[in-house]
């Protein structure tokens, strides 16, 4: 028996739910158990994950697809430390070599090579014009080694003004302004313990090399100066402003081999088969941050499990607790395809491989419903995305809202966002996306199973069962429309910022090529779309910066502020295209 037809404006009965808070919060504690380690992409423990949720599929009767429960695609992983790795310092006092791991260490998102250059010191590495704040002020930093404090100002820091604090922001200003290499050190107040190399999957080659070096290390390079790290720490943090100046007749030669493979990962799919070719998509991303490594906002618990209870084993689980009650319920007139993706951390990536290499044909899906973060509702809030991307959405889901008595934050019309029912909207097909909010255990080993608000999320999965019954049982699937949204990020990001500065209007590709920023979209309306740009393109400079991958693009356009004209080149089926930009300001 069908638990929800279609009757008038889709109205929902009220009928006790089967799916289960204790058997739901049985799924989050295995994937959130200190065994799972994190479950980061490209790990034993997140391929562990994934053969767990297919084993819950197929208890459940869902069919395997080409006679699998999984989807392999490849990521590349930064292994560990090569046999070749050596820092030289010239022009100082200090004459015995540098010693791997006690003076020095390669960084994960470091590039392979060597690489020498005059040293700069250049504070924080930070450049944020909207504060009128630049590291970089007065110094030429073009084919230089830059000295790079980690962190921020400390009246900055107080005031959570700066938001590019983080590592790989200060890689990436470093290699817009033309550095050849990175050292950087912690400040005097932080623990001097060289960080140890830790895996990094699926990113870009950031193109340029980056060692961590040892206070002491640094104050040789800043002693001709006649400065010391606490010295010029003290004075910028007093002042809250940058004091940059190259070290004169002092090199740095950096040499980095860090180990490389590919490792395998895996989409974990079960299928439902209706009366018609046609299925509704029910997915949620399955990895998380591991031991946290630079992608972790409690920097102090780099190196521990971050459990990723909330983010994101309570959409998985949910996922699996639909797959469940759909089994039990029968044949419907559309069937559903449940889907786990891996490397949502690392950029959509399984998400953007699925949607590229479908197992379905991607013209019978109905409709995408993506759940990230289900599991902490607060005030009986819940936010859905996507609401203006199916022509049936709004009374569909306003019932079944209305039904569960939640207040619907439904200001996100459009299908992007930082999380895989992005991949989706890319692909024209209508999304909704359902989230219960930020907190302040977001990416942090404090994202325990224990905090998991587990009734409520039962309701949430109510709501989002009766949503795809009425759509699988709807006589027409909803029909995709492009909205046209105020002005949000330049780009999607899998933090779930928005961000701040101009408006670009661009939807990056995850999937797309190593050099360069392919578009899997262009937002109508947006400076991009007015510039003549469109989906497909691969921009590869902006504003004379070569631009290898999302990091460069998102900084270079960050050095901006609304009302720039910058010249932007994109490849086009492999010949240049250059057009002016005007970049606008950001809601």
């Amino acid at each position: 028996m069908k638990r929800i037809g279609w009757l008038g404006l889709c109205a929902v009965m009220a009928l006790a739910s089967d799916m289960a808070p204790d058997r739901y919060m049985g799924y989050v504690r295995f994937l959130a158990s200190p065994e799972l380690k994190g479950r980061r992409t490209g790990t034993p423990e997140c391929d562990r994950a994934a053969e767990y949720i297919a084993e819950q599929f197929k208890k459940a009767g869902l069919q395997p697809i080409g006679g699998s429960y999984f989807q392999q695609y490849e990521v590349t992983a930064k292994t560990g430390l090569g046999k070749n790795d050596a820092l030289v310092i010239l022009g100082t006092k200090k004459s015995e070599p540098l010693r791997e791991t006690v003076d020095f260490v390669p960084l994960n998102l470091s590039g392979n090579g060597s690489v020498s250059g005059q040293v700069v010191f250049v504070g924080y590495g930070i450049s944020a014009p909207e504060y009128r704040y630049d590291d970089y002020s007065g110094v030429d930093a073009d084919g230089k080694v830059v000295l790079v404090l980690r962190h921020e100002p400390k009246e900055l820091a107080d005031k959570n003004q700066l938001a590019d604090s983080g590592i790989e922001s200060k890689v990436v200003n470093a290699k817009l302004h033309g550095a050849r290499g990175v050292l950087l050190v912690n400040r005097p107040s932080d623990d001097d313990t060289l960080d140890k190399f830790r895996l990094l999957t699926a990113t870009g080659d950031y193109g340029i090399v980056v060692d961590q070096i040892a206070m002491s290390v640094a104050n040789e390079l800043l002693a001709p100066a006649h400065e010391s790290v606490a010295q010029v720490v003290g004075e910028i943090d007093r002042e809250t402003k940058p004091r940059p100046f190259a070290i004169q007749d002092v090199k740095a030669e950096l040499r980095v081999d860090l180990t490389e493979e590919k490792r395998a990962t895996r989409n974990v799919l079960g299928y439902l088969p209706g009366e018609t070719p046609e299925y509704i998509v029910i997915g949620a991303h399955y990895d998380h941050l591991g031991l946290g490594e630079q992608d972790s906002l409690d920097p102090s618990m780099t190196g521990t499990v971050h459990p990723g209870a909330d983010d994101n084993a309570s959409g998985t689980a949910g996922v699996m607790e639909l797959a469940g009650h759909f089994a039990r319920m029968g044949k419907q007139k559309r069937g559903f395809l449940f889907l786990c993706f891996s490397g949502e951390e690392e950029g959509l990536l399984g998400s953007a491989w699925y949607v590229n290499h479908p197992l379905k044909p991607l013209a019978d899906a109905a409709a995408m419903i993506n759940m990230d973060m289900i599991g902490r509702l607060r005030d009986n809030k819940v936010y859905v995305g996507g609401m203006g991307t199916g022509s049936t959405f709004k009374p569909i889901v306003t019932a079944a809202t209305d039904k569960e008595h939640f207040a619907a934050d439904e200001s996100q019309m459009g299908g992007y966002g930082a999380s895989d029912h992005t991949s989706f909207t890319t692909k024209q097909i209508p999304t909704l996306f359902f989230f219960s909010g930020l907190h302040s255990d977001y990416h942090k080993a404090s994202d325990t199973a224990d905090k998991i608000n587990a009734p409520d999320a039962i309701r949430l999965l109510d709501e989002v069962a009766d949503i795809s019954e009425s759509l699988a049982e709807a006589p027409q699937r909803p029909e995709f429309i492009r909205v046209q949204e105020p002005a949000h990020a330049g780009s999607v990001s899998s933090s779930g910022s928005s961000g701040y500065g101009p408006y670009f209007g661009s939807i990056p590709d995850f999937g797309g090529p190593a050099n360069g920023v392919r578009f899997s979209d262009v937002r109508d309306g947006s400076p991009a779309a007015k510039a003549g740009f469109k989906a497909g393109d691969v921009m590869v400079e902006f504003d004379g910066k070569p631009i290898q991958n999302l990091y460069d693009f998102t900084y270079a356009l960050r050095a901006h502020k609304p009302g720039d004209t910058v010249k932007v080149k994109v490849l086009r089926d492999g010949k240049p295209v250059e057009a002016d930009v005007l970049l606008t300001k950001r809601n």
